[in-house]
């Protein structure tokens, strides 16, 4: 996926508390960065979890691939990339990397496969589907 188009990126920090007895974030603090970047950039297109789930529709993975390439430590500036596309007619598929700061070295790459619900059931939100069609996210 590298050097991928993306729609979306976010500069985050490493804070200490994430960090393993072997001084480089732990491997499982990746996901809380990639599903936060996810959530702020639905928000920036409109879509809020809070408020989709009012509606009835609940927006769900159901996979997510890590590989990881290079680590953080404390006190580094990082930004996540991202797109979404269409997997298939009910399943969307955010593809996600994330780079160090300053120097752009590549340290994860993601792939994060997940649909909607409604009542329990697959179905994409209209408000997706729409953006998924164009082509524009």
């Amino acid at each position: 996926m590298s050097g991928g188009k993306y729609c979306f990126e976010l500069e985050l920090g490493v804070r200490d508390y994430e960090c393993d007895l072997q001084g480089v974030v732990n491997n499982a603090v990746y996901l809380n960065y990639l599903e936060h970047t996810r959530h702020e950039y639905l928000k920036s297109l409109g879509l809020d979890f809070a408020g989709l789930h009012q509606q009835g529709w609940d927006l769900v993975l159901t996979r997510c691939e890590l590989d990881y390439r290079s680590p953080l430590r404390s006190g580094d500036r990082f930004v996540v990339r991202l797109r979404l596309e269409r997997e298939s007619r009910l399943r969307f598929a955010f593809l996600q990397e994330i780079y160090r700061l300053p120097d752009q070295r590549l340290v994860l790459q993601a792939k994060a496969i997940g649909t909607g619900l409604i009542q329990g059931r697959p179905a994409l939100p209209p408000e997706l589907q729409a953006l998924l069609e164009r082509g524009t996210v």
